[in-house]
């Protein structure tokens, strides 16, 4: 193995910050020093486009390619994510091979201590379809306009009054140090999105090496509920336009919860399951009673 260990991550403050959390439990793990892990920044698409929701100029892979691209090429190894931003289906050349431990996967209400307590009419930012569904379908007189940046613009276009209220992953703000901001949105109410709240470590398919220090701070409960969620994901099919939401807790079995919603917020279908971890096929058949129970327009929007 040649040290340093490349860490490649987005360049944003929230990248960064979950970038070095895996760098500490490398260290941690493995009696590295400082100077046997580098981290390296690499812009993505996602970080350059700022104008336009990104459903609408290429889904999470803006997310993911450049970063891609990077540890295909030798140029990093490791990749650390955001595993809400990762798509589903994954290049062969490259393997998730360890999660860390999942932080609050809610999400959290920043401009009213309740979606009830929003104004009639309300402004809300949010370039989320499943955020956007969600509240449509809990207060469909609700006005949702596309909000795009990091934590800190985002926060400082609500300050400004451009929006009355936005939504943030709890967890962002938590690993940021904001977790005295906004209320966080009980999961009985607006279900997260999969893997919400879950950093991933990503390294090459032959790469035995690097994989197997990454396994060493892998939090297994983490990646079977996160892998349950993104198995429910795939099977769904649909894209970034798709309003879906699913999470996983683990208490010996694994309880998944979900829902597909129409983007107007007006269908919603919801389904949970319990089974055993080692069933891989649950949350494919699943994702079929989802779609089985679901209107004919729904089930159009997880053709793709």
């Amino acid at each position: 193995m040649t040290l340093p260990i490349r860490i490649g991550t987005r360049g944003s403050p929230l990248a960064l910050v979950q970038a070095n959390l895996v760098a500490g439990a490398l260290r941690a793990v493995h009696g590295l020093d400082e100077a046997e892990i580098e981290i390296v920044a690499i812009r993505t698409s996602g970080d350059r486009i700022q104008d336009r929701p990104l459903a609408e100029v290429g889904g999470k892979a803006l997310w993911t390619k450049e970063l891609d691209r990077a540890l295909i090429a030798g140029e990093t190894d490791l990749s650390v994510h955001s595993m809400k931003d990762v798509e589903s289906l994954r290049p062969d050349a490259l393997v998730i091979a360890a999660m860390l431990p999942r932080a609050d996967p809610r999400d959290r209400l920043i401009g009213a201590d309740r979606i009830a307590d929003l104004a009639r009419a309300a402004v809300v930012g949010t370039s989320s379809p499943r955020r956007a569904a969600q509240l449509l379908h809990l207060r469909p007189d609700l006005r949702i306009v596309p909000i795009r940046g990091n934590v800190a613009t985002r926060l400082a276009k609500l300050a400004a009054g451009e929006v009355d209220a936005t939504l943030l992953a709890a967890a962002g703000l938590d690993r940021l140090g904001h977790a005295e901001i906004g209320f966080a949105i009980p999961v009985d109410t607006m279900l997260p999105a999969s893997a919400q709240g879950a950093v991933g470590i990503e390294c090459r398919s032959g790469d035995a090496r690097m994989a197997q220090m990454c396994v060493a701070i892998n939090h297994s409960t983490t990646s079977l509920c996160v892998s349950a969620e993104r198995a429910l994901l795939a099977a769904l099919g649909g894209s970034c336009h798709s309003p879906a939401a699913a999470l996983a807790v683990e208490d010996g079995d694994i309880l998944l919860r979900v829902e597909i919603l129409s983007e107007d917020g007006r269908e919603r279908v919801q389904r949970s399951a319990r089974f055993a971890p080692s069933d891989q096929e649950r949350p494919c058949t699943l994702a079929q009673d989802l779609l089985a129970g679901a209107s004919p327009a729904l089930r159009a929007l997880f053709a793709g």
